[in-house]
């Protein structure tokens, strides 16, 4: 009888394919909250998505079957990683069933009424509408979200809020494949943070310049009461507003006078930096991250705060608590003094800024990069170039040729200012680090997938 009541309540069943993306994950976890009878395929059902996507009830399967239809959902949400040929994709369209994409859905049933504050931008989308998200939290404003990661201050990715602001990870990537224009033009943000602006995703995008237009699209629906928030001095970003901006802008910068919002760095890894802001009197933050990057994040995150209210007072105090994303710079374990992280690099400026802020904080020991070039960009070659340069500040890299790899990474390696090895054999990689691996090392493991689950692998050989 309870459970025959339960269902009642229950908005109607959605199913999502590719349910264990960050963003689909996030999906289900808002469906499942607003009453709905969630379940879900992927290839590749793990935690820590499939974890805290069972904690909330919501039924995973393994693979795309057309039996997982069966019977047929009100709803089937699909993810941009499904495509024509998939079975579950034939199976829907033969079947004429219901579909959306995850963006769209969200858009629907959650965006349409909320203040958005959206966070856009190559790098750094994350770990910003984490830190933004967090700062209407502490300043009790109790925002819903639908981030890219799972911050440590909320322990899952996405829900719903209690009040009329909604944070969004905003990201240019294609939307599904019967809707090829970027997911963040779904969202109708009233409040838009660009962050930084380079060419990624080729596997979708033919230059930078379709990057731009993407951008510039996003840029139009912003209502003229909003504001959008970006560097100041980018070409790329002052090229795609100038195609045409209605909206007020407000711009940041390190030690940049000409922004509206500026840091000083008072301690050189970026762990102490003041932040100063027109009409308000500078505040100063101390933090446990490190990098110029991340001292752009925050910057990014207080002025959107400040847009809806915040005090950048308030703001730099929950800066200063912020506790981190998983996956972005994020301690797994100590063994025997080495101290290894996981990275979620994707680029060769996210490889740089992240090893340059590890440096600029020094240590006894070395700083060894361990990276897989997992990204579809970086797997076609289109940043091989930029790769050896990228890890000029560690002491020592170890790169990872990925089994689908379009071209060959020993040219990076032999280009490579720090030592530099190369290996296509996981256990043969974990052998060679912890026989390497010395007390005050920091191995940093930069992927922005699973890596054939290195990290435990390394922290178990270290241990014995």
């Amino acid at each position: 009888m309870c459970l025959l009541f339960e269902e009642f309540l229950l908005k109607g069943h959605i199913h999502i394919l590719g349910i264990c993306g960050t963003f689909m994950g996030g999906i289900a976890l808002l469906a499942r909250e607003r009453g709905y009878r969630v379940t879900g395929s992927d290839a590749n059902v793990y935690p820590p998505m499939s974890t805290q996507l069972e904690a909330a009830g919501i039924e995973l399967m393994q693979g795309y079957e057309a039996s997982h239809l069966q019977p047929a959902p009100d709803w089937v949400v699909v993810g941009n990683a499904l495509s024509r040929g998939n079975p579950a994709v034939e199976y829907m369209l033969n079947q004429g069933l219901a579909y959306t994409s995850g963006p769209q859905w969200l858009a629907e049933q959650l965006l349409r009424d909320k203040w958005v504050l959206a966070v856009s931008g190559t790098h750094g989308k994350t770990t910003t509408s984490s830190l933004l998200a967090w700062i209407l939290e502490y300043a009790g404003m109790a925002p819903g979200f639908l981030i890219g990661g799972v911050p440590a201050d909320f322990g899952l990715s996405a829900r719903s809020g209690d009040s009329d602001f909604f944070v969004v990870e905003a990201d240019e990537y294609d939307t599904a494949f019967f809707d090829k224009r970027s997911k963040f033009v779904h969202y109708r943000p009233r409040t838009l943070a660009i962050n930084n602006l380079e060419f990624d995703h080729a596997d979708i995008f033919d230059d930078l310049a379709a990057i731009q237009r993407q951008f510039h699209h996003l840029v139009r629906c912003v209502p003229a009461d909003g504001l959008i928030i970006h560097p100041q001095g980018v070409p790329a970003i002052d090229q795609t507003l100038a195609k045409g901006c209605w909206t007020p802008t407000s711009s940041f910068g390190i030690d940049n006078p000409q922004a509206q919002w500026q840091a000083q760095l008072i301690e050189e890894d970026g762990s102490v930096f003041s932040v100063g802001c027109t009409g308000a009197e500078p505040v100063q933050v101390k933090w446990a991250y490190v990098g110029r990057h991340n001292v752009e994040n925050a910057l990014v995150a207080m002025a959107a705060a400040r847009h809806v209210g915040v005090a950048p007072e308030v703001a730099a105090q929950a800066v200063a608590s912020f506790k981190g994303v998983k996956r972005r710079l994020e301690l797994l374990g100590e063994v025997a003094g080495v101290s290894v992280y996981d990275d979620f690099a994707h680029h060769p400026t996210a490889i740089a800024t992240t090893l340059e802020g590890l440096h600029a904080k020094g240590g006894k020991g070395r700083l060894i990069a361990v990276i897989e070039p997992r990204s579809n960009t970086m797997r076609m070659g289109e940043h091989q170039a930029q790769l050896a340069s990228s890890t000029g500040d560690a002491d020592r890299v170890y790169w990872f040729a990925p089994p689908d790899m379009d071209w060959s990474l020993e040219d990076v390696v032999a280009a490579s200012g720090p030592p530099a090895e190369l290996y296509s054999d996981i256990d043969s990689l974990v052998e060679k680090l912890a026989g390497d691996a010395r007390p005050d090392d920091r191995i940093i493991i930069m992927s922005n997938g699973g890596f054939a689950g290195i990290h435990r692998k390394l922290l178990s050989k270290l241990e014995n």
